[in-house]
C-alpha cells in the first residue's frame, strides 16, 4: 500500500490466512514522521488511521484511554464502522504500511495487578521452592492469588530492559548486585475499559461490560532478588523494574470463538461462581534469541479472567479505563509448555539449548519474543502481534 493524496481511495490488501483480518482488528497507538501519536487499527500488514477516518477526537489522542472510557456500546459501534471501512475503499491517506509506523504503549496504565492463575505453574514453583511439601498453598484453589504491580514500569514491546540490581541471598547474609537469575513470565494481560466506582463490585457475569481487550505480557522477574524479599509480603523489587506488553490490543469481541471451558474447578465462594465457566484458547509461543523454547497454552489456566476481575473488586477496589490485570505465568502440563525459564530449566538444573548455548536464565544481550494466536470464526486465526524485549547490562554505578 502506498499512501495516497487527499481524495484518493484504495482497498486494503489482506494476505490470505493473515491473523489480522476482519475478524481481528486490534487497536494500537502509532506515529509517523509527519504526525504525532494517534489511534489505529491493524489490518493485514497495514495500519488504518482512525483519527483520519472516524471523526472522533478520542482517536486523535496519544492513548486509547478516552476510547476505552466510552464503553461497550461504543466499542461495538466502532468495530462495525471499522469493518465497513475495511470492506470498502477507505481514503488512501489514512492507510499506511505497518513498517512505516512507530508503535507506542497503547494505553496509560492506571493500576496493574498480576495474578497467579495457572495450577501447573504454581505447582511447579511449589515443588521447586518447597520440595517434599504440598506444592499448592492451602488457599490456592479458593481464590486467585495476586499482587499489586508497578504501573509506571509497564512498557511497550521493543523497549530494551536494563538488568536490575538488588539484594540477593549470600552465604553470610545479603549481597547487593545485578540479578543473576533474570527470568521471563509469559502471560496475557486484560485491559479495563469501563471502570467501576469505589465501594462497588464487578460480578463475573459483568466481565464483558468492563474489559475491552487483551495484550501479550511479559512480567520480567529477577528470581534471586524475589527469593530473598518475598516473605512475608510477596514480590517487590524482583518484579518492579519492567513489564513488557504488546503494542496491539485484541478486542474481546474478536475472541468469541476462542472461548473454551475452564479446567474443572473445586468448590468456590458464590462471588467467584460463573454462569458459564470460560477461559480462552490462546496458544502462546516463547522465543529465546530466535529459538522457540516453549508453547504455553492459556486454555489450561485454572482461574478465568472474569474470576480475576471479580476477586480484584470484591473488597470494593475501583477500576478505571486503562487498568491492567494479568494472568500470571501461563504453563501447561508438558515440559515444553512452561511459561517461565525457572520452570523450563527446573531452577537452572536442566539447561535448554539456545542456538548451541546451554542456557538457564536470561543473559545480557538476549532477546525474548512472545507471540500468540487464537481461533477465530470459520477457521480464521486471531493474532496478537509480538511482545519483544532485549536485556541490557546493569549500570555499573548502580551495582
Amino acid at each position: 500500500m502506498v499512501v495516497g493524496t487527499a481524495g484518493a481511495v484504495s482497498r486494503i490488501p489482506i494476505p490470505a490466512g493473515s491473523p489480522y483480518g476482519l475478524d481481528n482488528l486490534p487497536y494500537g497507538v502509532f506515529s509517523t514522521p509527519g504526525g504525532g501519536p494517534r489511534v489505529g487499527v491493524r489490518v493485514g500488514d497495514t495500519v488504518l488511521d482512525l483519527a483520519a477516518t472516524l471523526g472522533d477526537e478520542a482517536f486523535a489522542r496519544p492513548t486509547l484511554n478516552d476510547f476505552l472510557a466510552q464503553g461497550r456500546e461504543a466499542w461495538a459501534k466502532t468495530r462495525r464502522r471499522v469493518r465497513a471501512l475495511v470492506d470498502g475503499e477507505p481514503p488512501a491517506y489514512a492507510v499506511l504500511p505497518l513498517a512505516a509506523a512507530r508503535m507506542h504503549r497503547p494505553f496509560d496504565v492506571g493500576d496493574y495487578v498480576d495474578f497467579y492463575c495457572s495450577e501447573h505453574h504454581a505447582s511447579n514453583v511449589g515443588r521447586l521452592f518447597r520440595p517434599g511439601q504440598e506444592p499448592l498453598t492451602p488457599n490456592w484453589r479458593h481464590l486467585p492469588i495476586g499482587y499489586h504491580g508497578r504501573a509506571g514500569t509497564v512498557v511497550v514491546s521493543g523497549t530494551e530492559i536494563r538488568r536490575p540490581c538488588g539484594q540477593r541471598r549470600g552465604a553470610d547474609g545479603p549481597v547487593f548486585g545485578p540479578s543473576t537469575q533474570l527470568d521471563v513470565e509469559a502471560e496475557l494481560g486484560f485491559v479495563v475499559g469501563s471502570g467501576s466506582p469505589l465501594g462497588s463490585r464487578v460480578r463475573t457475569q459483568d466481565f464483558d461490560e468492563h474489559v475491552f481487550g487483551v495484550v501479550l505480557l511479559n512480567d520480567w522477574s529477577a528470581r534471586d532478588i524475589q527469593a530473598w524479599e518475598y516473605v512475608p509480603l510477596g514480590p517487590h523489587l524482583g518484579k518492579s523494574f519492567a513489564t513488557s506488553i504488546s503494542a496491539w490490543v485484541v478486542p474481546m469481541a474478536a475472541l468469541a470463538s476462542a472461548r473454551v471451558p475452564t479446567p474443572a474447578q473445586g468448590p468456590k465462594l458464590p462471588y467467584l461462581a460463573m454462569e458459564r465457566p470460560w477461559g480462552l484458547d490462546v496458544q502462546v509461543r516463547v522465543e529465546w534469541n530466535g529459538v522457540e523454547v516453549s508453547r504455553p497454552p492459556y486454555r489450561e489456566t485454572y482461574w478465568s479472567p472474569a474470576q480475576m476481575l471479580a476477586h480484584l473488586t470484591v473488597a470494593g477496589a475501583s477500576t478505571r479505563p486503562g487498568d491492567l490485570f494479568a494472568s500470571g505465568t501461563i504453563s501447561g502440563p508438558g515440559s515444553g509448555e512452561r511459561g517461565s525459564f525457572l520452570e523450563l530449566t527446573w531452577g537452572g538444573a536442566e539447561p535448554v539449548d539456545v542456538g548451541g548455548r546451554p542456557s538457564t536464565f536470561v543473559e545480557d544481550g538476549d532477546e525474548i519474543v512472545l507471540s500468540a494466536a487464537a481461533p477465530g470464526p470459520a477457521g480464521s486465526r486471531i493474532g496478537f502481534g509480538e511482545c519483544r524485549g532485549r536485556i541490557l547490562p546493569a549500570r555499573p554505578l548502580e551495582c
